[in-house]
């Protein structure tokens, strides 16, 4: 068998602890090598999760000796994405960045370019292309189950009404913090994987939560150049929560509720190498068809593990990366033109290139 690929975790916070490492670690081919946090909390987590790994006070010492490593990835706060990336990179070391790329679309361009003049690989972990439920809408649409699609309704909706302190509540340019940021990096990046070019973007973006210094309630009208109408809802103070899918096309519609259930697995200490991973019982079905003739649709099983498995095929045979940077620097366009367009209460035609 080919030597396992040494892997550099930067962070162990939420993004580290419960996806990155968990998903490398059950990846044939992939070692978690090295994991760098400075915490004593969360070393001792690290410690105890995966005794095997060196634990890093800073990721300059990675840089230091490369040649002991195959993979870096970076699930830190939003505002060291890009300068670890580069540091990744100017060590020519292939580099997985968590979501978003970056703050700006301009340094996510600027990082893929580098990356690119380099000749090394760079990705980016939109896991959220492997939920089920999209899963599921992806083979609807490619088999013309709901005829012409006119409406993509997509929600990551939460009721947390009290702050929360940590990075995400930090405001800044450089932060990348609030809700369309952390939660809208996967909506539209979904919504662009299923529809296309998006021509126009609309959003209304606010802040409801006392004392909040981020956004936490957004809503985003996209129209792609195909005719079809995303509307992507996120927040932290829904209190009833809506569909979190809803695609409606002329023949037949779709309707599913409830988070894709591999999150909540992971942070119950699961494994995508056990059976029964991304498996959604039958009583959370989603509903096919039309009011008076609806049928439940088996959900696609969950497959985080899917990236990284590309990632590993990637380095090892040179195989696509998983994720295009690219798309994600788009996603961040997408994100500013949205922002945009809440502070000037406008729909913004989205440039071409």
């Amino acid at each position: 068998m080919a030597k396992a690929l040494r892997v550099g975790l930067l962070g162990y916070g939420l993004a580290g602890r419960v996806f990155h490492a968990p998903l490398i670690a059950a990846t044939p081919g992939l070692r978690l090598d090295a994991i760098v946090t400075r915490d004593p909390q969360r070393r001792e987590q690290a410690r105890q999760h995966f005794p095997d790994a060196r634990l890093v006070d800073d990721a300059d010492e990675l840089w230091r000796t490369p040649a002991d490593l195959d993979l870096v990835v970076v699930a830190t706060p939003n505002r060291q994405h890009v300068p670890m990336a580069r540091a990744a990179l100017a060590a020519g070391l292939p580099v997985v960045v968590d979501k978003p790329l970056s703050p700006t679309a301009a340094e996510g361009r600027t990082l893929v370019d580098e990356a690119t003049e380099r000749g090394v690989p760079l990705t980016v972990f939109q896991n959220r292309r492997w939920d089920g439920d999209f899963l599921t809408v992806r083979h609807l649409v490619e088999r013309g189950e709901l005829g012409r699609v006119l409406r993509f309704e997509s929600r990551f909706e939460r009721f947390r009404p009290t702050i929360k302190p940590g990075w995400r509540e930090l405001a800044g340019p450089k932060e990348a913090g609030g809700a369309l940021f952390d939660l809208g990096a996967h909506l539209v990046d979904q919504a662009v994987q299923l529809f296309g070019r998006v021509d126009r973007v609309y959003a209304e973006v606010d802040r409801r939560r006392a004392g909040a210094a981020v956004d936490d309630d957004a809503f985003v009208a996209l129209t792609h150049a195909n005719g079809v109408h995303s509307h992507l809802w996120m927040g932290a103070v829904t209190a009833q929560l809506g569909p979190r899918l809803r695609v409606l096309g002329d023949r037949a519609g779709y309707t599913s509720y409830g988070l894709d259930v591999q999150e909540a697995a992971l942070h119950d200490g699961g494994r995508p190498d056990q059976p029964g991973w991304g498996e959604v019982p039958p009583e959370r079905y989603g509903l096919l068809g039309v009011d008076g003739d609806l049928r439940p649709v088996p959900t696609a099983p969950g497959a985080y593990q899917s990236f990284y498995a590309q990632v590993a095929a990637a380095l090892r045979d040179g195989t696509p990366m998983p994720v295009d940077p690219r798309d994600s620097v788009h996603t961040v366009e997408l994100i500013e033109l949205a922002h945009r367009s809440a502070a000037e209460g406008v729909v913004l035609p989205v440039p071409t290139v």
